[in-house]
């Protein structure tokens, strides 16, 4: 599976807290077979990988979608000129070479030639040139358009060649070649908000689909032509589970393959040689942070004062000790710490109930005589959304419910299905406030969640999080390739997040993958465990 590229929001990232079994419940032994043959030394085809997603896919259109789930299974239905490999270093995909000249502001693209739709259309530069000109088009409503926008010529050489000019060097240009191709011949003539491709999808990578059924699943079938040859297994098949109690219960009875554990089920739930003999687990710092975001429109959020106050009455340690079980890291902002763009030496908001009070009276609000925050006789309530299913952050605002009840503060927790939760109330900006995350890419640009100009219908900073300073810094950080000066600029927008608030930023889980022994060709490395998917193998005598 291809690293992505793109921000979004994630649905979850691993630990979920939850309790469903006791310690010492086992799974029957789906696999005596396997322990006692031998492995084949060569991968072999078929066989099927059952997985398991607790929202479902908005839109299989990668350019529209802004949401985890989508992403996820988009990243096996297209290809991209450029992708990460397992040590996050850009290699070609379907360019059969690149160049960078001019010192960055001239790139120059040659495809492979045998690359082929998934209904046996060949792809070629006009693919490329009709992805450019949607991107660029004022009526395609993406959040991805800047780094297209930012090109200062486009122009189509060949027809399997093409190479784009920029006024000056920008640092995620080799970003944009990493953004899926789209087919000309399926979508140039539909209306892209509305045609039926965003459920019934025609890409060229290495799976593509072959069933969706609402609410159910949705199976994806080996592309026979695959470019860089077909994938091993036949089916990958993602089951629609809004629960991940239930997921975890499906693992155990041998009917999911592959699932994110919470921390109780990782270090708890799945102990003893029956686990131990037909899974393997794994565990490495997810590649995403959770926070809550304010609505800033709201009266309550629109003082910096109160979302300071928040900060300092949120205990971090007793988050990540009480809906994590102490598997995960605090942050202070939108990078994974111990990383070069991570601002090491901001001072983190520490557990101070006084503090908080006293930002709390700053901003007006006092506690009245039943010990209730009040600002002209209105107390502090609001409501914060978490999506459905996800018991790691129903149990993180459980924890922040009991901790602001001591300042006086009441908050309403809320959950929303899935995709209603996305398209329904954050991208319109219908709520009090939201617990969610990003994921965080390699390039530390955040440009598409955090400028003003993402501050649109289906932009990403939909908390409308303002700033001038933000903005400059933000172009600046984009227009250099010089490392030591992005930090700077990276660093100063760090501090200014910090200072403002408009998150409260709370940690980075760590991913908790577990998948069925059974399953051969996976590779760990520092992007994880599936960025080689398509390489993963089943023997015949275990399909």
């Amino acid at each position: 599976m291809k690293k992505k590229f793109k921000i979004f929001f994630s649905i979850f990232f691993v630990s979920l807290i939850i309790s469903c079994t006791s310690e010492n419940e086992t799974i029957p032994n789906k696999s005596k077979k396997f322990i006692n043959t031998a492995i084949p030394k060569q991968a072999e085809f078929g066989g099927k990988l059952i997985l398991a997603s607790i929202g479902e896919p908005s839109n299989l259109i990668p350019a529209l979608a802004t949401d985890s789930a989508s992403h996820e299974v988009a990243d096996f239905l297209y290809t991209s000129p450029l992708k990460y490999d397992k040590e996050y270093n850009i290699v070609p995909l379907a360019a059969k070479q690149y160049e960078i000249l001019e010192h960055g502001c001239l790139f120059r693209f040659t495809l492979k030639e045998n690359i082929y739709w998934h209904d046996g259309k060949k792809l070629t530069a006009d693919d490329v040139t009709f992805t450019y000109k949607l991107m660029t088009n004022p009526k395609t409503p993406t959040p991805y358009a800047a780094d297209y926008l930012t090109i200062k010529e486009y122009k189509q050489t060949g027809k399997y060649s093409f190479e784009v000019r920029y006024d000056k060097p920008y640092a995620r240009a080799i970003i944009t070649w990493m953004l899926p191709i789209l087919p000309k011949h399926v979508l140039e003539n539909e209306d892209i908000t509305k045609t039926k491709y965003a459920r019934q999808p025609i890409g060229a990578g290495p799976f593509k689909l072959k069933e969706w059924h609402s609410g159910s699943r949705l199976v994806l079938e080996a592309n026979e032509q695959y470019f860089e040859g077909r994938p091993y297994l036949d089916k990958l098949i993602y089951r629609i589970i809004p629960d991940v109690t239930t997921i975890f219960l499906e693992a155990k009875a041998g009917k999911v393959d592959f699932l994110g554990l919470t921390t109780q089920q990782y270090l708890l739930q799945t102990k003893g040689k029956e686990w131990e003999d037909n899974w393997k687990k794994y565990q490495y710092i997810a590649s995403g942070y959770t926070y809550i975001g304010y609505n800033l429109k709201h009266p309550f959020f629109k003082d910096k004062n109160v979302r300071q106050a928040l900060a300092y009455a949120t205990d971090r340690d007793a988050v990540i000790k009480g809906a994590l079980l102490g598997l995960g890291t605090k942050t202070i902002g939108p990078y994974k710490p111990n990383t070069w763009v991570y601002n090491d030496k901001i001072i983190p908001y520490s557990y101070n109930e006084k503090k908080a009070l006293e930002l709390f009276a700053k901003a007006g609000w006092i506690k009245n005589k039943q010990g209730i925050l009040e600002k002209d006789g209105k107390p502090f309530s609001f409501t914060i959304l978490v999506n459905q299913g996800n018991k790691e952050r129903e149990n993180v605002l459980l924890v922040l419910q009991q901790y602001w009840k001591k300042l006086g503060i009441e908050i309403k927790i809320r959950t929303v299905e899935w995709a209603t939760f996305i398209n329904e109330f954050v991208l319109k900006g219908q709520y009090d406030a939201v617990i969610l995350a990003w994921n965080i890419l390699e390039d530390p640009d955040i440009y598409d969640v955090w400028h003003s100009s993402a501050i649109k219908p289906n932009g990403l900073n939909f908390v409308h999080f303002k700033n001038d300073e933000v903005d400059r810094l933000l172009e600046k950080g984009r227009e250099t390739t010089d490392r030591t000066e992005r930090k700077k600029y990276y660093d100063r927008l760090q501090e200014i997040l910090h200072e403002e608030q408009p998150y409260l930023f709370l940690y980075v889980p760590y991913s908790l993958p577990m998948v069925q022994k059974r399953f051969q060709g996976i590779d760990p490395a520092i992007s994880g465990i599936t960025h080689n998917m398509e390489k993963w193998w089943l023997p015949n005598f275990l399909q």
